[in-house]
């Protein structure tokens, strides 16, 4: 790993809305300098997407983009972000999703040039190698309708360039369910950053010489898989928790390779490579309620800089189209963590307090979050020569904090997942440091139907 220090070595400078290296916008906004803004997410109504049907898909992102613009508008918002996340049709097939990106652009300019606001695009195709089995990571055909919606959408007015990508997901999701922990290492700390490191040099390299920013990355299909089957109770939380923060070393090499953030509002991993990188992070919690359940809610926002809500359909709810509502429930969010910025830091670390306090010992995975929490384990997964050995050290410190709360009496935890705790432990502590030897004992391991070694260089 590139990083070899944190850049917030405190937790008190672990804050929402405040960034050691703020993004600037094409149209203004500083994200990390002092100021949250909310950042959209959604989708279309269940519906399918073929040519007949294009006009009614157009037609939803049209209405989507001008009714939340005008409830931002009228709620005196200082900007906003829109991710477009394309559909399975929209990538590959180019076209859909570059002329949904146009004619969000074209109202996004109307109303900054007629009233102000300032609004972004934030791009993130879908991964469509995981709709490929055994999946091609490198040589599949269905890469070039990626790099061309990469390229051609951020010329017709995407602003940031994001994706949920998916390297070692063919491995992870069958260890996810298993309670695996060596392979879920091996799919994140080795298959993971290296497809990362390969996707990540082209998407960093397109958005630079559009002049457009480069996001970042999220494990969605990895922690947030994990932390869905904990919900559900499929799997122990501690697992989870253990999951999410292997999932910070991958995630981490999109900044290695030159993003510069704000990451993706589902890697919820983000706090980790605020405290790691400086970057500005997305966050979503009680707000992303709408896509899926989770047990961070409130700890989510602590330090936050974009607070987003994970995607919503475009349908008719009481009060108006989705999209527009939650337009207006990420805006009043926004507004009290933005006072809080106002009144002084006082006030900010009570609001962040609060925050944290109302989650943090309800759930192992929202306690991994915690400020101190993050600083802690961000420090362990600096201090190896090796994104495995990283990995590890991590995933150990963060036991250590769940052990230290269930000893404090604070963490309330089913007494049946911690006969869990010790098994992880053990199992972190038979993978070695080195990743050739790490290869060596896995690879004979693997059910070489769904996985294919040199797709990733190996």
């Amino acid at each position: 790993m590139k990083y070899k220090s944190l850049i917030i070595d405190n937790p008190k400078d672990l804050m929402f809305g405040i960034a050691p290296k703020p993004v600037k916008t094409p149209r203004g906004l500083e994200i990390g300098g002092g100021q949250l803004y909310a950042e959209l997410n959604f989708t279309l109504p269940t519906m399918t997407i073929s040519e007949a049907t294009l006009p009614e898909v157009y037609r939803h992102y049209t209405e989507i983009t001008e009714g939340a613009l005008k409830r931002a508008l009228e709620l005196s918002s200082k900007g906003v972000v829109l991710e477009l996340e394309t559909l399975l049709e929209m990538t590959r097939t180019p076209q859909i999703g570059v002329e949904i990106v146009k004619r969000m652009s074209d109202i996004c300019e109307r109303y900054h040039q007629q009233h102000g606001l300032i609004s972004e695009i934030r791009l993130t195709p879908n991964d469509l190698r995981e709709f490929e089995r055994p999946s091609r990571q490198r040589t599949s055909a269905l890469l070039d309708p990626m790099i061309e919606l990469f390229e051609r959408g951020l010329a017709e007015g995407g602003d940031m360039l994001s994706i949920e990508s998916t390297g070692g997901k063919e491995i992870s999701d069958d260890a996810l369910m298993m309670c695996d922990l060596k392979t879920v290492v091996f799919a994140l700390a080795v298959l993971g950053v290296r497809d990362m490191r390969f996707l990540w040099q082209k998407m960093v390299a397109i958005a630079r010489k559009q002049g457009k920013i480069a996001g970042g990355d999220s494990a969605c299909g990895f922690a947030n898989t994990a932390m869905v089957l904990a919900e559900r109770r499929y799997i122990p939380k501690v697992f989870a928790a253990a999951v999410r923060v292997i999932s910070v070393v991958r995630a981490v090499v999109a900044m290695e390779e030159g993003a510069v953030g704000p990451s993706k509002d589902c890697a919820y991993e983000g706090p980790f490579l605020k405290a790691i990188t400086g970057i500005p992070i997305s966050m979503e919690g009680k707000t992303a309620a709408c896509a899926h359940l989770s047990p961070v809610g409130n700890i989510a926002a602590a330090c936050a800089d974009l607070w987003s809500n994970e995607s919503v359909q475009n349908i008719k709810l009481l009060s108006g189209m989705a999209p527009t509502v939650y337009m207006e429930q990420l805006e009043y969010d926004v507004r009290l963590m933005n006072e809080a910025l106002r009144l002084g830091p006082d006030h900010r670390r009570i609001l962040q307090q609060l925050m944290v306090s109302s989650d943090a010992y309800l759930d192992p995975q929202a306690l991994v979050l915690a400020p101190e929490s993050v600083i802690r384990i961000s420090q362990a997964l600096l201090k190896g020569e090796t994104y495995i050995a990283n990995a590890k050290s991590g995933a150990m410190v963060a036991l250590d904090i769940i052990d230290e709360a269930l000893a404090a009496g604070q963490l309330l935890l089913p007494e049946a997942e911690k006969a869990y705790l010790p098994q992880m432990r053990e199992a972190l502590c038979e993978i070695p440091d080195s990743e050739s030897d790490f290869v060596e004992m896995m690879l004979p391991l693997l059910d070489k139907s769904k996985f294919t070694p040199a797709e990733y260089g190996l």
